[in-house]
């Protein structure tokens, strides 16, 4: 038996998902991301400096993750058909999961470019770098004054929108570089930055793959705790208990609960009906759970090990 459907004033009431988010400010976001890139690729490969090319990288897995955000919202819009029916929006999920394993590998080969440079400074053109960088952080600014209002609607744009403060931040890092090395020539700086900037990727790009892992793997949210879901649900007068009982992430942002809910009495549907509001309603207004599939027993003798499985 499966649960009701709820008003749309519902929906929009509980889902930040349902907000629209402003597609226009993706894609002037992606494109801006982009020139960013190919400027900093080509100040880096002018200038001579490792940091300004591993920032190129920086900004260019991040053009990868707002464009990512950006066909998300237009191929979810696709409607689920017989072979898709849970539709498309896994889509951005493998998406992110490619994104993140390049992005690593890319690193740990700058990793290894900035060990020679270490053992071998070379003279890097510190004002082609500082020029460079700072157009690149005026346009990384520029770029979350434009998703910062749409930050909020969505967890797929926030994690691009969090994104590009990394990219400003990373840019403040490389021309502080550029400083000391045009002052001080202490070209010992560029491949020490080039580090920190990849660990800062890595760990960006680390969380996410783990996230989409957990997702592909069907894997109980973290922030969702299966026990006490579990005695809530059997705390609703006429409930004797819930087993095979699962709880996934379709997306980041869609939760799905299945279960089966054993009562106490042989009820006829229309009581049952009032039982599964119930539990519909304690599962979305207390765990956010709002996409749940129940089927109703009695007297079905499940041993104790069926009574939840994680």
């Amino acid at each position: 038996m499966t649960g009701k459907k709820r008003s749309a004033k519902e929906k929009n009431h509980n889902h930040r998902h349902d907000l629209p988010v402003n597609e226009k400010n993706l894609l002037i976001a992606t494109l801006l991301n982009l020139v960013i890139s190919i400027a900093e690729f080509t100040g880096g490969i002018l200038s001579n400096s490792l940091a300004l090319l591993s920032d190129a990288l920086h900004n260019l897995g991040d053009t990868f993750a707002t464009f990512i955000a950006y066909l998300a919202t237009l191929i979810g819009k696709k409607p689920a058909n017989y072979r898709k029916t849970f539709g498309f929006k896994r889509i951005e999920i493998l998406a992110a999961l490619l994104n993140a394993i390049i992005l690593i590998i890319l690193c740990l080969y700058l990793f290894k470019e900035a060990y020679e440079r270490w053992n071998q400074p070379e003279p890097i053109h510190s004002m082609v770098m500082l020029v460079v960088a700072m157009i690149g952080l005026l346009a990384n600014l520029l770029a979350v004054m434009i998703l910062h209002k749409d930050a909020g609607k969505s967890i797929n744009v926030k994690a691009a929108y969090v994104h590009l403060i990394g990219d400003s931040l990373s840019s403040v890092m490389v021309i502080i570089a550029g400083v000391l090395i045009h002052f001080f020539k202490i070209y010992w700086i560029d491949p020490i930055i080039t580090v920190l900037i990849g660990l800062y990727i890595i760990k960006e790009a680390f969380v996410i793959l783990m996230e989409a892992v957990n997702i592909l793997m069907q894997s109980t949210p973290s922030s969702l705790n299966v026990r006490n879901i579990r005695s809530k649900v059997e705390e609703i007068p006429g409930i004797n208990n819930i087993h095979h009982l699962h709880i996934w992430n379709l997306t980041d942002q869609d939760i799905h609960l299945e279960a089966h809910v054993e009562l106490n009495e042989d009820l006829k549907l229309s009581e049952i009906k009032i039982i599964q509001e119930k539990v519909e309603q304690l599962l979305r207004s207390r765990f956010n759970i709002d996409h749940v599939t129940l089927q109703f027993e009695f007297n079905a003798n499940h041993s104790s090990e069926l009574i939840v499985q994680e």
